[in-house]
């Protein structure tokens, strides 16, 4: 149970008690009526005051109890109001369940590492949160009664912003007055700078993205001062500008995909350089060298954090050229000919704007000659994958050209006529596609084409 509201109740109700016990006991002032008040009222009768005895004092141990109903029945035996009652067993509650969905729920913001939440994480947390909030409503109806939605928190107060989440593994084991401060620090941290934003555009001014630097190192070091430092990274990776950026321009690349170990170190190499660029002038020479060597200095840790041949993938995914040649090599299931591609696009490129700056072209050579670079690029790829080239002419298979029409005789078949005109019986059957030749008649027509006894067609005219 939540020992700031057993304190509130305990200190309340010690004090109604202890008010009771002054007000009833001997010597204290009695209640007053009017005739008491009026000269000679009393007419020879003496006022006595009603002693009442009651427990003085109580302790909160003898109301305290792991089983709810247990709970409820002894804060009812010590005249605590229904709504009271209501409202500590739903924070109670709420309060368990909200521990239970911060470690038990794995939600999409959880992998840091990704650009785009996974649905199906995102489907798993969802209808995990669902289940966990039917169990919630079942046992606070079990308690409460079926109508115990109508007073829900009704005498406490609700955020006016919702908090972070702080849930899994790392955060999720927090204890609820470290979460506290965390979500108070989160709170503090967003409207510094957004009174700053204000008084900037109040001013007409851009933001200095110096003093955004200071005020996102402000706010770390307030985490730092409540969280351990592997709580802290936690808390940056998932939630700090430094790495939203990440996570937006590995998205751009589309197709790196980075492991949860190679965002940390990626993170870890950019985030102290991204924030000493952020505060350095480089509007002066010096300011603009101490750029270049910075630049630098992120080039070569982070070369030295993915390693040579992912760090290769990485610069190559920033050419649109080769994220292109990725996902065709992904699309003709050969992402092995990623390279090959991507050297047919670099050849292509060099290939049109060398045309393109060829002097003594008319407009239609110039035309050609960037139409027959495009299909020599479409052959290329067709090759590259293994496919077939899309520029060469579909095959036609020629129609046999008809010599005559012969009519059917009574008993002539396929064969006596194919033998007549000295063909194939196959042949007739091509230039009748619609004909059944097991069920001739005398009288039907037959197409016969030209053979090597009529080698070519007559000429009209002669």
């Amino acid at each position: 149970m939540r020992w700031r509201v057993l304190f509130g109740l305990s200190l309340v109700g010690n004090l109604i008690l202890a008010a009771g016990w002054l007000w009833f006991t001997p010597g204290s002032k009695a209640p007053l009526t009017r005739s008491a008040i009026l000269p000679g009222a009393t007419n020879g009768f003496q006022i006595k005051t009603a002693v009442v005895v009651r427990r003085q004092f109580f302790s909160w141990q003898e109301v305290e109890s792991n089983d709810y109903p247990t709970y409820i029945k002894n804060l009812r035996e010590i005249s605590c109001p229904e709504q009271t009652i209501r409202d500590i067993i739903i924070a109670d509650v709420n309060a368990l369940f909200a521990r239970r969905r911060d470690l038990e729920i794995f939600t999409p913001e959880q992998q840091w590492w990704r650009a785009e939440p996974d649905p199906t994480v995102a489907q798993a947390a969802a209808a995990k949160d669902r289940e966990l909030d039917t169990d919630r409503r079942d046992l606070l109806s079990t308690l409460l009664g079926p109508n115990w939605e109508g007073g829900d928190l009704v005498s406490l107060p609700r955020p006016s912003r919702l908090p972070i989440p702080l849930d899994g593994p790392v955060l999720g084991l927090l204890p609820t007055d470290v979460k506290q401060s965390v979500e108070q620090i989160s709170l503090h941290a967003t409207d510094r700078v957004e009174e700053y934003l204000a008084a900037q555009r109040r001013a007409g001014k851009s933001p200095d993205p110096a003093v955004l630097a200071r005020l996102r190192q402000q706010t770390r070091k307030e985490l730092a001062a409540v969280l351990a430092p592997a709580q802290l990274e936690e808390f940056l990776l998932r939630y700090s500008d430094n790495a939203r950026t990440l996570r937006a321009d590995l998205g751009q690349l589309k197709f790196f995909n980075a492991t949860p170990d190679e965002f940390r170190s990626v993170f870890r190499t950019l985030d102290p350089l991204n924030d000493q660029l952020a505060q350095l002038d480089d509007s002066t020479p010096q300011g603009a060298q101490q750029r270049d060597a910075l630049v630098a200095q992120g080039e070569a840790a982070l070369k030295l954090a993915l390693g040579e041949k992912r760090y290769a993938e990485y610069r190559l995914l920033h050419d649109d050229r080769y994220r292109e040649a990725y996902a065709e090599a992904q699309k003709g299931g050969a992402p092995e000919t990623t390279g090959a591609l991507y050297e047919i696009k670099v050849v292509t490129a060099e290939e049109l704007a060398r045309i393109k700056e060829k002097a003594g072209l008319t407009d239609e050579q110039r035309a050609i000659e960037l139409k027959q670079a495009e299909l020599e690029q479409l052959k290329a790829n067709a090759q590259a994958l293994g496919q077939e080239d899309p520029t060469a002419p579909a095959p036609v298979t020629p129609k046999p050209a008809i010599a005559k029409t012969h009519v059917v005789a009574n008993g002539e078949g396929l064969n006596r006529i194919a033998q007549i005109y000295g063909i194939q019986p196959n042949q007739l059957r091509a230039a009748n596609p619609g004909l059944n030749f097991d069920k001739l008649k005398a009288g039907d027509q037959v197409s016969v084409p030209y053979s090597l006894l009529y080698p070519t067609p007559p000429i009209p005219g002669r």
